[in-house]
């Protein structure tokens, strides 16, 4: 994690919250070569980024939805509450049809797929700047097509069903994670946990606990799988 400098540098300060380490050094490089953009920090995990954000009080974050520490959308929904106004610009290797809805309705900004990221984030973050929501056009129509129909006759796929904390939970399971090291992560009891797995089950009609595991490792690998199909 990048520390606060000794003179904040001129343009307006982002920063970003990315765990992959050639990709952050990448957007660094990207936005550092914009005159009036300049990267004054970053961090891998939630918990570094919202230290580092109240030091240094960037002017935009830029951050991953799937982190290894931590929840890009739970990021967003905390820093609307610590900093208010603070705009977030989210990249995501995860389908935006999944993602960008949910990371809207939580505060952010923007929404970029990081397979476009390199060739949009620029734009993407001079928009989010300048106080206006960036989506691409496909995921416009998207968001503009299911807010026309009510919610119970909108076409969503098992995995859109999931709530936020569910869609979260089913990331850890992906990540290897046992229940109990969930619940210690999420800070809830082995319980609830417990709880969300069985509800997390019955959405993507898997059988078995190792049918979700291995469907939340594919899903987590892909970044692309949001169907229900378990033979993987």
């Amino acid at each position: 994690m990048r520390t606060p400098e000794q003179s904040k540098p001129a343009g307006k300060q982002i920063f970003i919250v990315e765990d992959h380490p050639i990709f952050r050094l990448g957007m660094t490089e990207l936005i550092n070569d914009e005159p009036d953009l300049t990267v004054c920090g970053d961090a891998d995990t939630v918990k570094g980024a919202l230290s580092a954000i109240a030091a240094l009080s960037p002017d935009l974050v830029i951050a991953d939805i799937s982190l290894r520490e931590g929840d890009g959308i739970e990021l967003i929904k905390t820093l609307q509450q610590q900093h208010p106004g603070l705009p977030v610009l989210v990249l995501s290797m995860h389908d935006e049809g999944l993602f960008a809805e949910r990371a809207l309705s939580a505060g952010a900004k923007g929404y970029i797929m990081k397979q476009e990221a390199m060739e949009s984030v620029v734009t993407a973050a001079r928009q989010v700047l300048a106080g206006k929501i960036y989506l691409n056009d496909r995921m416009k129509e998207h968001i503009l097509a299911n807010l026309s129909l009510p919610r119970q006759d909108r076409d969503l796929s098992p995995m859109a069903r999931l709530t936020d904390r569910e869609l979260e939970v089913f990331s850890l399971i992906g990540q290897g994670l046992s229940t109990r090291a969930i619940a210690e992560r999420l800070n809830l009891s082995v319980k609830t946990i417990g709880t969300h797995r069985e509800r997390i089950k019955v959405k993507l009609r898997l059988k078995n606990a190792n049918e979700l595991l291995r469907h939340a490792v594919n899903w987590r690998r892909t970044g692309q799988n949001n169907g229900t199909d378990t033979d993987m």
